[in-house]
């Protein structure tokens, strides 16, 4: 059985008894998959389960507060299922977040049409700019959301730039290149089709989603913005994609323009260039790979 350390223990020990209005003990932690930033463990209380996930508090700063405000973006929706979010604090050099823990289900069959529709009503929340009020993460990554009238800046001077910045002070590109990325850069506005921001979950691959044990989808780990719905879509596929009727049932609910799937590339930049500065590898040959089009 895992073990908290005593300043966690104690800490959420005291949060949900104040909240519960009673002295509630931790009884068993499970480690979960969290990933390599964060640990993850189901919390065994005598008042029920929880999901918690903690990390160095002066490592990623505000990391799970930036967590927080997204689930509760996409919760104030009303659209798809997210964990509910209980607290998110510091106990000595610790960060956490503690969240509702949603047992995992199994999709049935009309799982994957239910969650092509519920993304698309979820993508219908606009605002009236692209980015968002705040910067957030993206795995451990800062993400700039700093807003743009349109997509195409936006994604420029937003996401590519920042990322591609960062890639070539690792030395993982030249100066040739960038020269590629300049060319891909005056081409975008007429790749990329105008549509008014949409709310995305911004990082939508299979290890963020869940099945609740009613069989319905649950989204998990969000890097929200307003952005081009299409990016979800694309990142969506960028690990060997859902099941085909996610596809299907997303446009029946909302049509994407026609072509999208040509443009999955090129929204998929920002994921793979996100890779690169994360794990590098072999990603950074999948970039060039697509940019030598341009």
């Amino acid at each position: 059985m895992k073990m908290l350390p005593d300043e966690l223990n104690a800490a959420v020990g005291s949060l949900l008894s104040a909240q519960r209005g009673t002295n509630v003990s931790i009884n068993e932690v499970r480690s979960v998959g969290g990933g390599c930033i964060n640990e993850a463990c189901m919390l065994k209380t005598s008042v029920g389960n929880y999901f918690l996930k903690y990390n160095s508090a002066t490592s990623f700063p505000a990391m799970f507060e930036k967590e927080a405000a997204g689930l509760k973006i996409l919760s104030d929706t009303q659209t798809i299922t997210v964990p509910r979010v209980i607290q998110h604090s510091q106990a000595g050099k610790y960060a956490f977040l503690l969240l509702q823990y949603i047992e995992n289900g199994n999709a049935g069959g009309n799982f994957w049409n239910e969650f092509g529709t519920k993304l698309a009503d979820l993508h219908r929340n606009t605002n009236t700019y692209f980015g968002l009020d705040h910067d957030n993460y993206i795995g451990s990554l800062v993400q700039k959301n700093n807003p743009h009238p349109d997509f195409t800046s936006f994604f420029i001077l937003q996401r590519l730039e920042p990322q591609l910045e960062l890639a070539r002070n690792k030395g993982a590109f030249n100066f040739s290149d960038t020269r590629y990325f300049d060319s891909l850069f005056r081409s975008l506005h007429n790749i990329i089709p105008s549509e008014k921001p949409s709310l995305i979950h911004g990082d939508l691959w299979s290890g963020n989603f869940m099945v609740t044990p009613e069989g319905s989808p649950c989204l998990v780990d969000p890097a929200v913005y307003y952005g081009h719905r299409e990016a979800d879509i694309a990142m969506s596929l960028l690990f060997g994609g859902f099941n085909n009727s996610f596809y299907e049932a997303y446009n029946q609910a909302w049509p994407m323009e026609k072509g999208w799937q040509k443009r999955t590339d090129i929204l998929n930049l920002y994921p793979l260039l996100v890779h690169v500065n994360l794990f590098g590898g072999g990603y950074a040959g999948q970039v060039l790979r697509i940019i030598r089009q341009f």
